[in-house]
């Protein structure tokens, strides 16, 4: 952004003016000195020919780390304190060290800021004067390798502090070693002081984000139980939410500031999850052990509904979807525009419901705030109307030289909320070394000041958007910094909604850069094509697997959550973690629909012309399934026929854990083997797993065999009727002739019967062609004739 040349509409004081004289005429001495080839004694404040702090990008054999330096912005009458640690780094030891300090003049505009921090070499008159010789920390000798604490508190009076602005404070080692008999300075760092005693006239109204975001830690899986016990892929959630981790850190903090708060719902329903009984996958992938961090999980919610109460909270999308790679790669894939609706309107519920507060969900909030209009079509797609972007993506022209109200109209009803990127990205650091947090802090209560008198007068609304996911050190100082803020006196806060509504700059631009102006190293960062098709096929999965249960919710829900997680901002700068994510998601749908199916059975043999051919479905599923259809076909209909012609179909409905016998009727009519197979069907005709083969083997007779059997059966009958009637015959004949009498008759048997009728046999007679007949009870299935 272009810096004016100085704050317009001031002129400078006596005591600015006379800094600057001052200045001037230090940075000239040593120059005139050179020119006069003048003799000149070594000094403190003159560069030493030689010397290592003449080296580019060196502060010296010495370093110099301010580890803190409080207040932050000082006021009258308050006492600036500075503490760290001088190491000697050189090859020789340091005596007569002192660690002072010396304050520059005013800087003139933020880039003079830019210019101050990047410094890294000492440069006399540039670096100002010691300040007062009593106020040193004087250390005798610094051996090499050694580090040795300072401290230094100096009254704001004896500062000689001028006019209202920014001050360098630099904060030196001056002393001398056995190769450079002499005073010099070894090693320097420099800080900022801002300066603003008395309120401005004009506050800059400022707001700030303070993001409540952590990656997925939720998987689709759930237990099998009636509550559906939610399975986390690890433990690190708990991590955060207990007391010194990043999201207890950041309520903490949060709580204490006046803040906008900006919430992933994603993220409570995670920690909702955590308070009652959870699972958590152990390493191996595939087994899980009980979770045991519900009181921490309980105590964070607690807490984070008594800090929001009253207060303005933002709902993003469920999950913090990937705005970016939505409109970059997203959109090409059919329905992949139709997760961000359900997403944003699935978010408002479960910060109203979990929270009990209300949120806003009119705030599009693209990774880095980077934009272009695909990405501001995409955000507002889901009925948000602004978009928060920054300053860095959306640049204004040189001709602007200050910062402009954040709002700004960009067409079609949408606004942009444009944040400051000097204050966004000033806490993106290590800020484990206390030395970064310091220096961080500084700069951005320096920035913010002289933000403010830019343009005394000209009420203006900043917008401040750090870090999606800042570490609990970043969020520490963040707090540092804002704390300065609030308590300074060129502030004030204000919410995101207002900011929002705030009166545009009328000189500030409204034209959403250009798709080709994307940042190169953000675009690398976003999802690739191959994660929407795999959305695209887990969603068309889960539809059509839907459409079966008797209870979807249990199975619908998890997943289109998870769906969601597959796409969140979160996953930028970790492609092999998200893949794993994206692909264990579906896999795990995959098996759950592979757990009602028709279990495979062998070949059948059928030896009618008629028979039921049974085949089974097995739902291994908790819940039971139905609106299913099973359907027998047969590959060659004219040989074997199912039902009434090709295939039957019959409705299955299967309870939880069981398994179901589905019968068919078939009819052969040919013999030899034909293959039929066994597919299930959904209610709309799709088909669902995978089908069953096998083959039925016809062994019925054939009609010409019936025909020579019939033939043989009806031979049989004749020859059987001749002999009857033959014997009828005989019988007739005997009774006609009578017995015989006399005394040569043959006695009778026992039973009566004369010789030669029923009774034994004689060599000569012939074989008879039928056993004799009984008169007693016929065997069962005897037929008898009398």
């Amino acid at each position: 952004m272009a810096e004016a040349a100085d704050f317009p509409g001031t002129r400078p004081t006596p005591a600015r003016r006379w800094l600057r004289r001052t200045a001037a005429l230090l940075v000239g001495t040593p120059l005139l000195a050179g020119l006069l080839q003048a003799p000149v004694s070594p000094a403190a404040d003159a560069a030493v020919p030689g010397a290592p702090v003449t080296a580019a990008n060196d502060s010296g054999p010495v370093d110099v780390s301010l580890d803190q330096l409080t207040p932050a912005a000082p006021r009258e009458g308050d006492t600036v304190t500075v503490s760290g640690t001088v190491t000697n780094n050189g090859k020789q030891t340091v005596t007569g060290g002192k660690v002072g300090l010396r304050l520059g003049p005013a800087l003139n505009g933020r880039s003079a800021v830019d210019s101050a921090a990047k410094r890294t070499t000492f440069q006399p008159g540039a670096d100002g004067t010691e300040v007062g010789g009593k106020y040193v920390d004087k250390i005798a000798k610094l051996v090499p390798g050694v580090r040795t604490d300072f401290s230094i508190s100096v009254p704001v009076k004896d500062l000689d502090l001028g006019a209202d602005g920014v001050y360098q404070l630099g904060v030196t080692l001056t002393g001398q070693s056995a190769a450079q008999p002499y005073p010099q300075v070894l090693g320097i760092q420099r800080t900022f002081l801002p300066w603003q005693p008395d309120a401005a006239e004009t506050k800059t109204r400022t707001t700030y984000l303070w993001p409540l975001i952590t990656e997925t830690h939720l998987t689709a899986e759930t237990g099998s139980d009636e509550q559906q016990t939610p399975v986390f892929k690890n433990d690190d959630l708990a991590d955060e939410l207990a007391p010194g981790g990043r999201l207890q850190q950041l309520l903490a903090l949060g709580s204490d500031l006046d803040v906008t708060w900006v919430i992933d719902p994603d993220t409570l329903a995670s920690v909702e999850a955590m308070t009652e009984s959870y699972r958590i996958r152990n390493s191996d992938g595939k087994t899980t052990r009980a979770g045991k961090h519900q009181a921490v999980a309980k105590q964070w919610l607690n807490d984070l509904e008594s800090a929001v109460k009253d207060k303005k909270v933002v709902a993003l999308p469920f999950a913090d979807p990937d705005l970016a790679s939505l409109a970059h790669t997203g959109k090409a894939v059919t329905g992949s525009l139709s997760h961000l609706k359900e997403a944003t309107e699935t978010g408002a519920m479960a910060v109203n419901d979990i929270l009990h507060t209300k949120s806003t969900t009119d705030f599009a909030w693209p990774a880095e705030g980077a934009v272009d209009p695909s990405i501001v079509d995409v955000s507002t797609s889901a009925g948000a109307h602004t978009v928060i972007a920054r300053s860095d993506s959306f640049r204004e022209s040189a001709a602007l030289p200050y910062a402009p109200t954040a709002a700004r109209p960009i067409g079609g009803g949408t606004t942009a909320v444009v944040a400051d990127a000097r204050l966004s990205t000033a806490f993106e650091g290590d800020m484990t070394v206390g030395e970064n947090a310091t220096l961080a802090v500084q700069e951005f209560a320096a920035q913010s000041l002289m933000l403010n008198m830019q343009v005394p007068g000209k009420q203006r609304s900043i917008v401040i958007a750090p870090q999606r996911m800042p570490t609990a050190s970043q969020a520490q100082t963040m707090a540092k910094g804002l704390t300065a803020l609030q308590e300074g006196t060129w502030t004030q806060s204000q919410g995101l909604a207002a900011a929002a509504k705030a009166k545009p700059d009328p000189q500030a631009t409204t034209q959403v850069p250009s798709a080709g102006s994307y940042p190169a190293a953000l675009r690398k960062r976003e999802l690739p094509p191959s994660a929407f098709v795999t959305f695209r096929n887990t969603q068309s999965t889960l539809e059509r697997f839907q459409v079966i249960l008797t209870k979807r919710d249990r199975v619908v829900t998890p997943f289109r959550r998870a769906i969601d997680r597959g796409m969140s901002t979160s996953w930028r700068g970790r492609p092999a973690e998200a893949t794993t994510y994206r692909d264990g998601v579906r896999n795990y749908l995959d098996d759950l629909t592979q757990q009602v199916s028709l279990i495979k059975r062998s070949d059948a043999k059928l030896s009618g012309r008629s028979a039921t051919i049974p085949v089974s479905v097995q739902n291994n599923l908790v819940q039971g399934v139905e609106h299913l259809t099973l359907r027998l076909y047969s590959k060659k209909p004219t040989r074997l026929s199912i039902g009434d012609g090709e295939y039957e179909e019959k409705q299955v409905k299967i309870a939880g854990g069981h398994s179901q016998s589905v019968k068919f009727t078939t009819t052969a009519k040919a013999n030899g083997p034909v293959p039929v197979y066994a597919q299930l069907y959904t209610e709309d005709g799709q088909p669902y797993g995978e089908r069953v083969e096998f083959e039925v083997n016809v062994t019925e007779f054939t009609l010409a065999v019936m025909l020579v059997i019939a033939g043989g059966l009806l031979l049989l009958v004749l020859a059987g009727f001749r002999m009857y009637t033959q014997r009828k015959r005989a019988a007739r004949k005997r009774a006609e002739e009578g017995p015989a009498e006399g005394p040569d008759a043959a006695p009778e048997d026992e039973n009566g019967t004369p010789p030669g009728e029923g009774g034994p046999e004689q060599p000569s007679d012939p074989t008879p062609d039928t056993a004799p007949e009984s008169t007693g009870p016929s065997d069962t299935g005897e037929r008898v004739d009398r």
